[in-house]
Protein backbone atom coordinates (compact mmCIF):
# COMPACT_ATOMS: atom_id res chain seq x y z
CA UNK A 1 0.00 0.00 0.00
CA UNK A 2 1.45 3.88 -0.68
CA UNK A 3 1.18 6.35 1.79
CA UNK A 4 0.40 10.09 0.10
CA UNK A 5 0.49 13.43 2.21
CA UNK A 6 -1.61 16.18 0.76
CA UNK A 7 -1.43 20.09 1.53
CA UNK A 8 -4.69 21.79 0.62
CA UNK A 9 -2.87 24.90 -0.85
CA UNK A 10 -6.14 26.43 -2.05
CA UNK A 11 -9.50 25.20 -1.74
CA UNK A 12 -9.76 23.71 -5.77
CA UNK A 13 -5.80 23.10 -5.20
CA UNK A 14 -3.75 20.24 -3.39
CA UNK A 15 0.10 19.69 -3.89
CA UNK A 16 0.95 15.87 -3.24
CA UNK A 17 3.96 13.25 -2.30
CA UNK A 18 4.29 10.09 -1.80
CA UNK A 19 5.28 9.61 2.09
CA UNK A 20 8.19 6.55 2.74
CA UNK A 21 7.25 6.87 6.54
CA UNK A 22 5.40 9.46 9.02
CA UNK A 23 8.41 9.82 11.60
CA UNK A 24 6.75 12.00 14.44
CA UNK A 25 2.96 13.08 14.78
CA UNK A 26 1.78 15.47 18.06
CA UNK A 27 -0.20 18.03 19.20
CA UNK A 28 0.67 20.86 20.49
CA UNK A 29 -1.31 23.79 22.68
CA UNK A 30 -1.11 25.54 18.89
CA UNK A 31 -1.53 22.63 16.37
CA UNK A 32 -0.59 19.71 14.62
CA UNK A 33 2.84 18.86 14.49
CA UNK A 34 3.88 16.49 11.95
CA UNK A 35 6.98 15.16 10.25
CA UNK A 36 7.28 12.84 7.40
CA UNK A 37 10.23 11.20 5.10
CA UNK A 38 8.84 11.57 1.83
CA UNK A 39 10.33 10.40 -1.44
CA UNK A 40 10.58 13.63 -3.70
CA UNK A 41 11.49 16.05 -0.66
CA UNK A 42 13.35 13.95 1.72
CA UNK A 43 11.91 14.60 5.41
CA UNK A 44 9.51 17.30 5.86
CA UNK A 45 7.74 19.75 8.68
CA UNK A 46 4.36 19.54 8.46
CA UNK A 47 1.61 21.87 10.68
CA UNK A 48 -1.57 21.80 10.50
CA UNK A 49 -1.19 20.06 7.11
CA UNK A 50 0.23 22.69 5.58
CA UNK A 51 4.17 21.94 4.48
CA UNK A 52 7.09 23.92 5.90
CA UNK A 53 9.83 23.08 5.12
CA UNK A 54 11.71 20.19 3.44
CA UNK A 55 15.77 19.04 3.36
CA UNK A 56 15.60 18.86 -0.13
CA UNK A 57 14.61 22.75 -1.11
CA UNK A 58 14.78 24.22 2.49
CA UNK A 59 18.08 26.17 1.58
CA UNK A 60 15.81 28.23 -0.89
CA UNK A 61 14.02 30.15 1.57
CA UNK A 62 16.27 30.28 4.69
CA UNK A 63 18.98 32.02 2.50
CA UNK A 64 16.79 34.36 1.29
CA UNK A 65 14.81 35.18 4.30
CA UNK A 66 18.13 35.69 6.13
CA UNK A 67 20.69 37.06 3.69
CA UNK A 68 18.89 39.61 1.82
CA UNK A 69 17.75 41.82 4.56
CA UNK A 70 21.02 41.20 6.64
CA UNK A 71 23.03 42.51 3.29
CA UNK A 72 20.67 45.44 2.82
CA UNK A 73 21.72 46.59 6.31
CA UNK A 74 25.64 47.82 6.32
CA UNK A 75 26.34 46.50 9.53
CA UNK A 76 23.89 43.90 11.15
CA UNK A 77 24.84 43.39 14.72
CA UNK A 78 21.28 42.53 16.53
CA UNK A 79 19.02 40.21 14.74
CA UNK A 80 15.64 38.98 15.58
CA UNK A 81 14.02 35.84 14.43
CA UNK A 82 10.23 35.57 15.54
CA UNK A 83 9.11 32.20 14.40
CA UNK A 84 11.32 29.87 12.40
CA UNK A 85 10.97 26.71 14.92
CA UNK A 86 12.85 24.70 12.46
CA UNK A 87 15.81 26.45 12.92
CA UNK A 88 17.07 27.20 9.44
CA UNK A 89 16.80 31.45 9.38
CA UNK A 90 19.17 31.41 12.46
CA UNK A 91 21.38 28.88 11.14
CA UNK A 92 21.99 31.19 8.13
CA UNK A 93 22.01 34.32 10.76
CA UNK A 94 24.80 33.34 12.57
CA UNK A 95 27.23 32.88 9.69
CA UNK A 96 27.35 36.38 9.36
CA UNK A 97 30.46 37.80 11.18
CA UNK A 98 28.98 41.49 11.96
CA UNK A 99 26.36 39.56 14.43
CA UNK A 100 27.18 39.69 17.40
CA UNK A 101 23.38 38.01 19.22
CA UNK A 102 20.50 36.51 16.83
CA UNK A 103 16.93 36.24 19.67
CA UNK A 104 14.82 33.48 18.54
CA UNK A 105 11.06 33.60 19.67
CA UNK A 106 9.01 30.23 18.99
CA UNK A 107 6.11 29.83 20.03
CA UNK A 108 5.77 26.13 19.72
CA UNK A 109 8.63 24.14 21.79
CA UNK A 110 7.37 20.97 19.89
CA UNK A 111 8.52 22.03 16.66
CA UNK A 112 11.64 22.96 18.30
CA UNK A 113 11.95 19.55 19.42
CA UNK A 114 10.58 17.77 16.14
CA UNK A 115 13.01 20.19 14.30
CA UNK A 116 16.50 19.39 16.95
CA UNK A 117 15.44 15.56 16.10
CA UNK A 118 14.50 14.36 12.44
CA UNK A 119 15.73 18.09 10.96
CA UNK A 120 19.29 18.07 12.12
CA UNK A 121 21.11 19.61 8.95
CA UNK A 122 18.15 22.58 9.43
CA UNK A 123 18.49 23.09 12.93
CA UNK A 124 22.14 22.75 13.69
CA UNK A 125 22.29 26.32 15.49
CA UNK A 126 19.59 24.98 17.93
CA UNK A 127 21.32 21.52 18.65
CA UNK A 128 24.63 22.66 19.12
CA UNK A 129 23.39 26.09 21.22
CA UNK A 130 25.04 28.05 19.31
CA UNK A 131 27.01 31.31 21.08
CA UNK A 132 25.22 33.80 19.01
CA UNK A 133 21.88 32.38 19.63
CA UNK A 134 18.87 33.21 22.45
CA UNK A 135 16.69 30.79 22.05
CA UNK A 136 13.23 31.83 23.98
CA UNK A 137 9.69 29.68 23.08
CA UNK A 138 7.25 32.26 23.62
CA UNK A 139 5.12 34.46 22.15
CA UNK A 140 6.47 36.84 19.48
CA UNK A 141 3.70 39.56 19.51
CA UNK A 142 4.23 40.18 22.92
CA UNK A 143 7.35 40.09 22.79
CA UNK A 144 7.52 42.60 19.78
CA UNK A 145 5.35 44.52 21.93
CA UNK A 146 7.52 44.95 24.50
CA UNK A 147 10.77 45.64 22.53
CA UNK A 148 11.40 49.36 21.54
CA UNK A 149 15.48 50.77 19.46
CA UNK A 150 16.67 47.01 19.97
CA UNK A 151 17.31 45.51 16.67
CA UNK A 152 19.20 46.29 13.29
CA UNK A 153 17.25 43.73 11.22
CA UNK A 154 14.03 41.53 12.34
CA UNK A 155 13.07 38.54 10.35
CA UNK A 156 9.31 37.53 10.70
CA UNK A 157 9.78 33.69 9.71
CA UNK A 158 6.25 32.68 10.43
CA UNK A 159 3.70 30.13 9.09
CA UNK A 160 0.68 31.34 7.01
CA UNK A 161 -1.95 34.18 8.79
CA UNK A 162 -4.09 31.11 10.49
CA UNK A 163 -3.60 29.58 13.38
CA UNK A 164 -0.77 30.86 15.72
CA UNK A 165 0.35 33.10 13.21
CA UNK A 166 -2.43 35.22 12.39
CA UNK A 167 -1.76 37.75 14.63
CA UNK A 168 1.63 38.44 12.63
CA UNK A 169 0.10 39.68 9.73
CA UNK A 170 -1.73 42.67 11.41
CA UNK A 171 -0.81 46.50 11.08
CA UNK A 172 -1.00 47.03 15.23
CA UNK A 173 1.89 43.92 15.34
CA UNK A 174 3.61 46.15 11.78
CA UNK A 175 3.79 49.41 14.30
CA UNK A 176 5.43 47.37 17.25
CA UNK A 177 8.25 46.24 14.72
CA UNK A 178 8.88 49.88 13.71
CA UNK A 179 9.29 50.55 17.28
CA UNK A 180 11.47 47.85 18.14
CA UNK A 181 13.82 48.44 15.03
CA UNK A 182 16.63 51.12 15.67
CA UNK A 183 16.40 54.38 13.78
CA UNK A 184 18.09 52.35 10.81
CA UNK A 185 16.43 49.11 11.29
CA UNK A 186 14.69 47.24 9.42
CA UNK A 187 12.60 43.83 8.79
CA UNK A 188 11.60 41.21 6.54
CA UNK A 189 8.25 38.94 6.36
CA UNK A 190 7.39 35.84 4.09
CA UNK A 191 3.83 36.91 2.38
CA UNK A 192 3.05 34.01 1.14
CA UNK A 193 2.21 33.26 -2.89
CA UNK A 194 1.59 36.23 -5.26
CA UNK A 195 -0.42 33.89 -7.17
CA UNK A 196 -2.70 32.68 -4.48
CA UNK A 197 -2.93 35.24 -1.81
CA UNK A 198 -3.08 38.58 -3.44
CA UNK A 199 -5.65 40.36 -1.07
CA UNK A 200 -3.56 39.68 1.97
CA UNK A 201 -0.13 41.16 0.21
CA UNK A 202 -2.16 43.95 -1.01
CA UNK A 203 -3.39 44.45 2.87
CA UNK A 204 0.11 43.55 4.02
CA UNK A 205 1.93 46.23 1.26
CA UNK A 206 -0.64 48.76 2.53
CA UNK A 207 0.28 48.72 6.28
CA UNK A 208 4.06 48.58 5.93
CA UNK A 209 3.50 51.39 3.31
CA UNK A 210 1.65 53.42 6.32
CA UNK A 211 4.33 52.79 8.69
CA UNK A 212 7.89 52.16 7.40
CA UNK A 213 9.42 55.25 4.55
CA UNK A 214 10.77 52.21 2.31
CA UNK A 215 8.59 49.39 1.48
CA UNK A 216 9.52 46.94 -0.99
CA UNK A 217 9.21 43.27 -1.73
CA UNK A 218 11.42 40.15 -3.35
CA UNK A 219 10.87 36.73 -4.92
CA UNK A 220 12.05 33.40 -4.75
CA UNK A 221 11.03 30.15 -5.90
CA UNK A 222 10.12 27.25 -3.58
CA UNK A 223 9.05 24.06 -4.91
CA UNK A 224 7.15 22.62 -2.11
CA UNK A 225 4.94 26.62 -1.26
CA UNK A 226 1.67 27.28 -3.57
CA UNK A 227 2.57 27.87 -7.26
CA UNK A 228 6.46 27.92 -6.77
CA UNK A 229 6.92 31.30 -6.71
CA UNK A 230 7.47 33.21 -2.88
CA UNK A 231 7.32 36.67 -1.87
CA UNK A 232 8.94 38.72 1.19
CA UNK A 233 8.47 41.87 2.09
CA UNK A 234 10.92 44.52 3.23
CA UNK A 235 10.07 47.22 5.16
CA UNK A 236 12.99 49.78 6.00
CA UNK A 237 13.59 52.64 8.49
CA UNK A 238 16.38 54.14 5.82
CA UNK A 239 17.96 51.71 3.53
CA UNK A 240 17.05 50.65 0.03
CA UNK A 241 17.32 47.62 -1.50
CA UNK A 242 18.97 48.85 -4.69
CA UNK A 243 21.81 50.68 -2.55
CA UNK A 244 22.92 47.36 -1.21
CA UNK A 245 26.55 47.21 -1.48
CA UNK A 246 28.55 43.93 -1.31
CA UNK A 247 31.37 44.98 -2.36
CA UNK A 248 33.87 44.66 1.23
CA UNK A 249 30.98 42.57 2.78
CA UNK A 250 31.52 38.54 4.04
CA UNK A 251 31.11 36.44 1.01
CA UNK A 252 29.20 32.95 2.22
CA UNK A 253 28.77 29.64 0.92
CA UNK A 254 25.53 29.27 -0.47
CA UNK A 255 23.52 27.52 -2.31
CA UNK A 256 20.47 29.79 -4.20
CA UNK A 257 21.49 33.18 -2.66
CA UNK A 258 24.08 35.37 -4.93
CA UNK A 259 25.30 38.38 -4.74
CA UNK A 260 23.81 39.33 -7.85
CA UNK A 261 20.64 37.86 -6.51
CA UNK A 262 20.71 40.31 -3.91
CA UNK A 263 19.56 42.76 -6.33
CA UNK A 264 17.68 41.16 -9.15
CA UNK A 265 15.29 39.11 -6.32
CA UNK A 266 13.24 42.84 -6.09
CA UNK A 267 12.92 42.74 -9.99
CA UNK A 268 9.14 42.16 -9.60
CA UNK A 269 6.33 40.61 -12.90
CA UNK A 270 3.90 43.68 -13.91
CA UNK A 271 1.30 41.48 -11.78
CA UNK A 272 3.31 41.23 -8.63
CA UNK A 273 3.68 45.35 -8.89
CA UNK A 274 0.39 46.10 -9.27
CA UNK A 275 -0.20 44.22 -6.24
CA UNK A 276 2.12 46.27 -3.82
CA UNK A 277 1.42 49.88 -5.43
Amino acid sequence: MQLWCTENQTEYLGLTTRVKETLFTGKSEFQDVAVVDSYQFGRMLVLDGVFQTSIAEEFVYHEMIAHVPLYMHPNPKRVLVIGGGDGGAVREVVRHDSVEKVEMVEIDGMVVEAAKKYLPEISVAMRENHPKLELKIGDGIAHMAAAENAYDVIIVDCSDPIGPGEGLFTKEFYKNVHKALKEDGLFVQQTESPFYHQELIKKIAKDVKDIFPIHDMYLAYIPIYPGGMHCFTIGSKKYKPMDADLTNRQKLETRYYTAAIQKACFALPQFVQELIK
